[in-house]
């Protein structure tokens, strides 16, 4: 079920109406079943996938809680994190690694290897959901939470729709207790929530699905091969995942806010950000923390010397490359993250700096940043290695054509638009656009949002970029 789609918006009201009618525990019973039912839509076997996962992590945690000896803590730490990585390996990367074994059979002369049969369809939001499972278990383990001891409570905290398929990923310690405990109904909360939708479907069918158009055409070859239909390709596609990600997150946590749940905000308007450690505060916040908290301290962070911490920084941006996709392009685009933010380390020390005096200096320092956002986009859209550095390639030649015009004013239109709501943002510390303004501004906004959607929304089916994560 798309968030973009009538029977998503006839779902959300319905379960919305008959929700705050509810007491507390039917509610979540409730809600389990709707989450269950949202998820199952794509097809069931998926669904049977998740429920197994989540009894798995529910029982082990229990015994985790209940278990005195440390040796048997931590085996039974050790299995959960076996099986949840299984899974995600196997659903995940067998594909990855079956196509790569195939390709290097070919290239020693062993042709026509049969694999189709050995193709693995991958669940919808299997990642999202396993890293707040590992999430969940490492926090029990720890003692920074209780383990639940009703399966209904878990079982919510793991598939709550609005997060369920791409986050925000959902820390436990933030999410669990407002699962366990009443929600209260809060007129401005529930208005908040209308308008982070109405904004998230802006984001989404007017900005990120127009620009994908224009992405689709350069990464495809329809716009030629030369470097003005590189760069169209590179910052269409920049404005598109950052609109479709962007404004599904502002669709997740506008529909949790209608049923009293507040999610993490996950976008900080990351282009706006002064270097790479900045724009990794601000883009996928849910993904960062959850990798730096989870993988790059447990590595050892920055605490085992310079050496150790660049490797710390290109473990981490390699696997949350390669958490992206099966594809070799990911795990040069997470590379790629990593190098510079090791460069960025070993000019500027521990942090870089966010404090700039200067206007002009701070100014520079976004258009580069931006930049170097930009480049790493090529390989994660494209198909493969080979395909990005051909576009790179073609950054030589600029030979004009009349056809381009269009495509330039198409993208200044669209990435002026989501500037310029950003810029609101980010000056007046809203979660979205004349929050904090007087309530006739958000009128308006709401209604310009509105005839936007009524008259820009691109046409075609385009799926939210993140779902086959």
């Amino acid at each position: 079920m798309l968030f973009d789609t009538p029977v998503y918006l006839v779902f959300l009201v319905l379960v919305v109406a008959v929700y705050w009618r509810l007491p507390w525990r039917p509610q979540n019973a409730l809600l389990l079943l709707a989450s269950y039912f949202f998820y199952g839509w794509w097809d069931w076997r998926f669904l049977l996938l998740m429920i197994a996962s989540t009894t798995i992590d529910f029982l082990i945690a229990r015994k985790i809680e209940d278990s005195t000896g440390s040796a048997k803590r931590k085996s039974l730490l050790i299995a959960s994190l076996i099986v949840n990585f299984a899974i995600l390996g196997f659903f995940k990367y067998f594909n990855f690694f079956l196509d790569s074994t195939a390709n290097c059979l070919d290239a020693f002369g062993f042709h026509n290897v049969p694999r189709s049969f050995l193709a693995i369809i991958l669940p919808p939001g299997i990642s999202f959901y396993t890293f707040q499972e590992v999430a969940y278990i490492v926090d029990v383990y720890a003692g920074r939470i209780k383990a639940s001891r009703s399966f209904i409570d878990y079982g919510l905290f793991i598939s709550l729709f609005p997060h369920l398929i791409a986050g925000p990923i959902q820390r436990p310690s933030h999410l669990l207790p407002q699962v366990q405990n009443p929600r209260v109904f809060q007129p401005r909360a529930f208005r908040d929530g209308c308008m982070l939708v109405l904004m998230g479907f802006v984001r989404k069918a007017v900005i990120a699905d127009n620009c994908g158009h224009l992405a689709d055409l350069a990464f495809n070859g329809s716009l030629g091969n030369n470097g003005w239909a590189t760069l169209i390709g590179c910052y269409a596609f920049a404005w598109q995942i950052y609109g479709d990600f962007s404004g599904y997150s502002d669709i997740a946590r506008g529909s949790a806010q209608l049923l009293g749940f507040h999610f993490m905000v996950n976008f900080r308007q990351p282009y706006l950000a002064i270097s790479l450690q900045d724009f990794w505060r601000r883009w996928h916040i849910s993904l960062s923390t959850w990798l730096r908290d989870y993988l790059y301290i447990p590595l050892g962070g920055s605490r085992e010397g310079t050496g150790k911490t660049y490797r710390n920084l290109m473990v981490t941006m390699l696997l949350g490359g390669l958490w992206h996709g099966a594809n070799w392009t990911f795990v040069v685009w997470g590379g790629l993250q990593g190098f510079v933010l090791s460069i960025e380390r070993w000019i500027f020390g521990d942090h870089a700096k966010l404090v700039e005096h200067s206007v002009a200096r701070r100014l520079a320092r976004q258009i580069l940043t931006f930049h170097v956002v930009c480049f790493s986009w090529i390989f994660f859209r494209a198909e493969s290695v080979a395909g990005a550095l051909k576009m790179i390639g073609s950054l030589h030649d600029f030979r004009w054509s009349s056809d381009f015009a269009a495509a330039w004013l198409f993208l200044a239109i669209l990435g002026g638009l989501a500037l310029i709501m950003d810029f609101q943002m980010e000056y007046s510390g809203g979660e979205y656009v004349f929050q904090y303004q007087s309530p006739i501004l958000g009128y308006c906004a709401a209604v310009a949002a509105m005839m936007l959607l009524i008259f820009f929304s691109a046409s075609g089916n385009h799926a939210f970029i993140y779902f086959r994560f």
